[in-house]
């Protein structure tokens, strides 16, 4: 029984045009759960649950009945609390478009310009751009590019999704020629031999696109507006299972509820409140809810300044602003243009929609990006409660949380007060993050100072630091002391001195990057000491000298610009059939219901009666003994139906080294020791928290790859090739260099978390699991043995997955053993899906690596011998490291012919969860270490990084280390191309202008090379199967092994089947993935996908049409359908398995010789960079892609792979960090902890071509290209390189510097040394432990 509750009141609101009357309403319910699982709308997503993704992007709108006016704003469903939407209207992706009514303008854009790939952000992106378009149906670039920066993607690189968004804009910047088939880059048609080779560059063709009509929008309901007018408005009161909501409707009513309930929060925006509750398990068991009480939402211009209401959103706060500063004269607007500056990049619009002003103020983060303005800018906040107003000041000591400065608890934020600047009073925001946008400041500040009048003698200095201390810190001695100075360099050198001493960040402080967070404290007081040096400067050019004309640039930060590309391609044969779509840009199969949210995920499957969800615990220790554990308490909990451990595991628990459930010791933090089934998700979380577990540690703890090589810990034995004589060489070689690189792992980040649903049969030991992987017969086999019963009892379907790289080939698998086990023991089905932080902490991700080598060479730049030895960080068990480090060593020579060349490799075992395979398998990490010896070569030898990679570059054909064939006549091409087509040598000159005329900024250029191999050296893991049925209607079934999980492999082989066949594509029909349909398929990786699937589903095609001849030969004019009913007729089987054995491939370890690999993919990337010196930002000004593609069976496709995989190698190399503790702990286990990329990441003007080569081996002489561009990304690594050392070798510094990877701002920063790293204090390393460690 239900316990008896009091009464609630009725939540009325609108999803969709419906009207919603929900009677109980509970508190805890957030919309995103609310949609997915009452209204089964599965077109919003669950990726981060913490509104850091924009998967779950929704549109609210409400009525203002004070302006009567509709409001619309985008907000990430995972964290609106459903008592929040009482008289809202909520639109999702259904309501916006389906393929069953008619799609939105918005939802066919973005699929036609090819912006989904795994489609699972698609709903999420369709809905911020249609948030927009409903406010402004006319957009500006900069709107839509904004409008984007909440969304992340992690498959096609942004470009697309930007372009589908231009087309809605007033000025398209869509290169002009785009029309014509040629582009502006490239004015001449090449010629090729004899026959013209056309380039095209339209992907698609806007004629198509619907025009937008905003008068066909759905309208506002009506009901809602007589709510919203209705003068008699009460309180509501929601009442859930643990907690209560208040909504007051008045502010006396209000403040009534803040006295009898002191203690309970206020929520608006649930921005701060949502993920404390969520992921630090805060509780409250009463709300009080303000939501548009119209006294709190108000703006009050006077003479002096600004008053804001605290309900005001930071979306609102930014319109009020805008208008001030647009209304007032300059010198009174520098506070509000601080804000402005900072708002912009705050979080991404759906935050900024959600969160108030008033909330972010009280809640004090230590990283707030506004009050350290606020602060400087002299506000004040007016607080109320029911004994009156008051004032305080929003100052040092409001902000570092002092008592006597704080809020009572039964007050409120009424309004901010933000005072106008004047002549001669300077304000400023400065902050630094690891992303442009929607990512916390590592170190940000607000400063302010006035003069004495006609002087720059200091009369008034504040100085607020955020996330350099649990509070924002006032530098308030600081400022005293300077007070009555000069604002001159010794007063600056004063400043930084003083400032460091009063704001002390601890050697082993929460966060890490110390020195270079004690180095930002004094960069931005730099900064904002240049600014007001200028500022003077403009209002008395004779009494205040200007700054040097070589600072200038450290003035501003970079600018975010909307990005633009040109992705150039061969065009189709004109004498091609026309209704054959091999070779056109066609549009992904599914992308249409990717965009409309209708594309089936594993959680978007309907409820099973009877399923139970599954929550994991997981170890806390890195290396321990299980002592006990105790499950008493979480068995009582409601809802719980079991729990599941090692013991329950009826066949092998430890299969091959991988564990299912820890038993007797854990080996990493992060191990699955026991499962909870409970009824909701809800309940089995909470049950999880209450199993306990006893530990003893086990020695030895080992976490990086140093430590495993003092213990001598590994997983396996040496890999080795060796050509010439190495040890001889070095003896005759002019110069002989040593060094060591680090290359820090990476998180896959796919955007759909491991989901899998485990169905247990009722006769025969049957089971069926849906899931997302790349390797379904995998899973069946570990399933298979973890029950005891043959594989053929364990089917595996797969119809999509959303996004994998890697991630999904074996951790399925184990997670797979994991859920079949608990289906198992509890006879019922079981819904499984890991939360972001779980499996980001559960799965790992690419191997960390270090690299040793030691080079030979000429002093003209001539490599003679080369000796590299590779550790990578694999773990605690085998996985994929074995492979990894084979590859690693196979492909180490990257583009270059070393004719004495020796590498060596193998993985090492930690106490850290295993990581496991990640797209480019090892060679993105390897071929660093590589491209760093060539610029280290170059450096010593004089020459640039590029004049020495050509002299070592493959030129002929000629054989690898380990004697394979091969011709690199491609590569040769691709380089010559990228140096000329990016205007590479002339812009290396303008750069080298550029970094003359700015000190604190500086430019670079890199050329990378690429020889990347695709497949296994294992002949068995290349073959394939398919099967195709045609039925009498004349439609096609096409079944393969293959898995779609964004890379277009489904669309490419309805291409293949309709060339094959010779029928429009619409006749086919490609379903799902199963074990069922076809046995023992081997894993989609390698980039071979549609090489060998292609090849099988070719073959079943040709099996059926040359059983077809005969009745083709008799009829040769009749029409398909009739053929098919004849052979039928005639007893002729329309079903047929293709087969492709795979490319023979093989490797002799012992000789260290063999043909690896089918063939090589060839290319060249150059990328340009500005990088900020004083903070380590940087920015992506351009790069240019050439990929040899041979011939591209789908050039929209195989665009998007090279666009995707560089944006996911560009973020590898530069911002994606993960933070592990000294103890092994991954701290990174959320997008605010783990940045990658975001629509203002991506090159300003990005540039692809594929280049046209033979490939004899492969279907239709393509190529695989899903792999080959993350490495691509190392481009922008180099770039950064190169800007760094133009500012070392202009402050004096030597040019060779350890190079690793990723260049993060600190790396940046602390790189180029300067005056400022050397103020900073320095601690012994030997005196504390360290928040964070390095693995690699």
């Amino acid at each position: 029984m239900m316990p008896s509750l009091p009464n609630s009141d009725e939540l009325i609101f609108f999803v969709n045009g419906r009207k919603v009357i929900e009677k109980n309403a509970d508190p805890e319910v957030n919309l995103l759960l609310y949609l997915r699982k009452v209204h089964i709308l599965t077109g919003t997503k669950y990726s981060c649950g913490g509104g850091g993704c924009g998967a779950c992007t929704v549109m609210v709108s409400r009525y203002n009945p004070k302006t009567k006016k509709i409001h619309h704003y985008p907000v990430t469903a995972c964290l609106v609390p459903i008592c929040s939407l009482y008289g809202a209207a909520i639109t999702t992706v259904e309501g916006v478009g389906s393929i069953k009514t008619r799609i939105h303008p918005v939802q066919e854009r973005l699929a036609k310009c090819h912006g989904t790939q795994c489609g699972f952000c698609s709903p999420g992106m369709v809905m911020s751009i249609y948030t927009l378009l409903r406010n402004h149906p006319e957009p500006t670039l900069e709107q839509m590019t904004e409008a984007l920066g909440g969304n992340l993607c992690r498959c096609t690189g942004y470009r697309p999704i930007v372009e589908s968004g231009k087309t809605f804009c007033v000025q398209a910047t869509v290169c002009h020629m785009k029309g014509s088939g040629k582009c502006c880059m490239d004015q001449e048609e090449r010629c090729l031999g004899k026959r013209q080779e056309k380039i095209c560059t339209k992907l698609y063709n806007e004629d198509e696109f619907q025009p937008l009509d905003p008068s066909q929008e759905p309208i506002f309901p009506p009901e809602l507006i007589r709510m919203a007018e209705d003068p008699n408005k009460r309180r509501l009161t929601f009442h859930g299972e643990r907690t209560t909501w208040i909504t007051p409707v008045t502010l006396k009513d209000l403040l009534e509820q803040k006295a009898n309930f002191p203690i309970a929060p206020l929520v608006m925006g649930n921005t701060t409140l949502g993920p404390s509750i969520k992921f630090r398990d805060e509780f409250h068991p009463v709300f009080i809810s303000p939501l548009g009480l119209p006294e709190l939402s108000f703006v009050d211009s006077t003479e002096d300044g600004v008053t804001i209401g605290a309900g005001f959103s930071l979306a609102q706060f930014n319109d009020a602003l805008h208008s001030i500063v647009s209304e007032q004269p300059q010198e009174k607007t520098k506070t509000y243009r601080a804000l402005l500056k900072h708002l912009r990049t705050l979080a991404g619009p759906q935050i900024r929609n959600m969160a108030t002003l008033g909330g972010h103020v009280v809640s004090r983060p230590n990283f707030s990006d506004l009050n350290p303005i606020l602060a400087a800018g002299n506000a004040t906040i007016n607080l109320i409660s029911k004994e009156g107003e008051r004032q305080i000041p929003l100052d040092g000591l409001f902000l570092e949380r002092s008592p006597e400065a704080s809020l009572k608890p039964e007050e409120i934020v009424l309004s901010v007060y933000i005072p106008h600047s004047t002549q001669g009073h300077f304000v400023a925001g400065l902050r630094m993050a690891q992303r442009q946008e929607s990512a916390f400041a590592i170190v940000n500040a607000g400063m302010s100072v006035r003069f004495e009048e006609g002087t720059d003698t200091i009369k008034d200095l504040q100085m607020f630091y955020g996330n350099v201390g649990p509070t924002v810190i006032s530098a308030s001695q600081t400022c005293q002391q300077l007070t009555g100075r000069q604002w001159d360099d010794q007063m600056l050198s004063d400043a930084c001195r003083l400032v460091l001493d009063e704001i002390y960040i601890p050697p082993a402080a929460k966060g890490g990057m110390v020195e270079y967070r004690r180095t930002l404290i004094i960069s931005l007081l730099f900064k904002f000491y240049l600014r007001v040096r200028r500022g003077l400067n403009k209002m008395d050019p004779q009494m205040f000298p200007d700054i040097p004309e070589k600072f200038m640039s450290a003035l501003e930060d970079f600018p975010i610009k909307t990005p633009q590309g040109i992705e150039m391609f061969q065009c189709v044969d004109p004498y091609q059939s026309p209704q054959d779509p091999v070779g056109h840009p066609v549009m992904h199969q599914s992308a249409i219901k990717h965009t409309t949210g209708e594309a089936v995920f594993i959680d978007d499957m309907p409820p099973i009666a009877q399923e139970l969800f599954l929550a994991v615990v997981t170890s806390t220790r890195a290396h321990a003994k299980i002592i006990s554990i105790d499950v008493a308490e979480a068995l009582a909990l409601p809802g719980v139906a079991d729990v599941i451990t090692a013991e329950d595991v009826p066949g092998v628990n430890n299969y091959q080294g991988e564990v299912f459930y820890a038993q007797k010791e854990v080996i990493c933090v992060g191990q699955i020791i026991c499962t909870v089934a409970a009824d909701t998700y809800a309940h089995a979380k909470e049950a999880a928290k209450k199993v306990k577990i006893a530990y003893e540690d086990i020695e030895p703890r080992i976490i990086t790859i140093e430590q495993a090589l003092e213990h001598n810990s590994f997983l396996s034995v040496e890999k080795k090739i060796e050509q010439g004589n190495v040890e001889q060489a070095f003896k005759s070689v002019d110069q002989i260099i040593e060094g060591e690189v680090h290359v820090e792992g990476q998180e896959h980040f796919y955007m759909e978390t491991q989901t899998i649903l485990a169905v247990p049969k009722k006769e025969d030991k049957e089971m069926v699991l849906h899931l997302g992987t790349q390797f379904p017969s995998y899973v069946q086999e570990s399933v298979a043995v973890a029950l005891n019963v043959p594989r053929s009892r364990i089917a595996c379907l797969m119809k999509r997955t959303g996004g994998a790289f890697g991630g999904k080939v074996t951790k399925p698998a184990l997670l797979g053993a994991i859920s079949a086990v608990a289906a198992h023991k509890t006879g019922r089905p079981i819904r499984f899906i890991l939360e972001r932080g779980n499996d980001m902490l559960v799965t790992a991700g690419r191997h960390p690596l270090l690299g040793r080598y030691k080079i030979g060479f000429m002093n003209n730049g001539v490599i003679k011998a080369a000796d590299v030895e590779y550790y990578v960080n694999g773990g605690c068990t085998p996985d994929e490291s074995e492979m990894v480090i084979e590859f690693l060593v196979l492909k180490s020579e990257g583009a270059y012919c070393i004719p004495n060349f020796r590498c060596r490799g193998r993985p090492c075992k930690t106490n850290l969860p295993s990581n496991t395979a990640f797209r480019g398998f090892g060679f993105p990490q390897a071929t660093v270490v590589v491209e760093a010896y060539m610029t280290a070569v170059a450096s010593q030898c004089n020459l640039l990084p590029e004049e020495v990679k050509e002299i070592n570059m493959y030129k002929r054909t000629s054989k690898t280390a380990y004697k394979q064939i091969f011709n690199p006549e491609p590569l040769r091409r691709c380089w010559k191309e990228c140096l000329e087509k990016s205007s590479f040598y002339a812009r290396k000159l303008a750069a080298e202008e550029f970094n003359k005329k700015n000190y604190w900024k500086k430019r670079g250029l890199a050329v990378i090379p690429m020889k990347y191999t695709i497949g296994f050296p294992v002949a068995y893991s290349n073959q394939a199967a398919a099967l195709v049925h045609i039925y009498l209607d004349g439609s096609v079934l096409v079944t393969h092994g293959g898995c779609e999980m964004g890379q277009g492999l489904y669309t490419k082989m309805i291409q293949v089947a309709s060339r094959e066949l010779n029928i429009p594509q619409s006749y086919i029909h490609l379903s799902e993935t199963s074990t069922v349909t076809v046995p023992n398929a081997v894993i989609t990786a390698g980039s071979v996908g549609t090489d060998s699937n292609g090849k099988a589903v070719q073959n079943a095609c040709q099996i059926l049409m040359s059983r077809l001849q005969p009745i083709i030969r008799e009829n040769p004019h009749g029409r398909w359908e009739e053929w098919i009913e004849k052979a039928f007729g005639e007893s002729i089987s329309l079903s047929a398995t293709g087969y492709f054995k795979g490319y023979q491939t093989h490797m002799d370890w012992k000789k260290e010789e063999g043909d690896p690999y089918p063939y090589f993919v060839y290319g060249a990337a150059c990328s340009e960079v500005e990088v900020d010196c004083l903070t380590g930002a940087h920015k992506l000004l351009r790069t240019d892609i050439f990929m040899d593609s041979a011939f591209s069976i789908n050039p929209a496709l195989d665009i998007g792979q090279v666009e995707g995989a560089f944006i996911q190698g560009m973020g590898f190399y530069t911002i994606e960090e993960l933070k592990y503790s000294p103890e092994g702990v991954l701290y990174s286990r959320s997008p605010d902890e783990y940045k990658i990329p975001t629509v203002t990441e991506i090159p300003e003007k990005f540039h692809v071509t594929l280049v046209h080569s033979q490939n004899p081996v492969a279907i239709y002489s393509s190529k695989g290209l899903g792999e080959a561009g993350v490495f691509l990304g190392s481009s922008v690594l180099f770039a950064i390189y190169d800007a760094v050392t133009a500012a070392r070798r202009e402050r004096g510094l030597t040019q060779t510097f350890p190079l690793s990877s990723p260049a993060t701002p600190e790396l940046i920063r602390m790189t180029c040394v300067d005056q400022f790293t050397g103020m900073i204090p320095r601690d012994d390393p030997s005196t504390f432990t360290p928040w964070s460690i390095r693995v690699s």
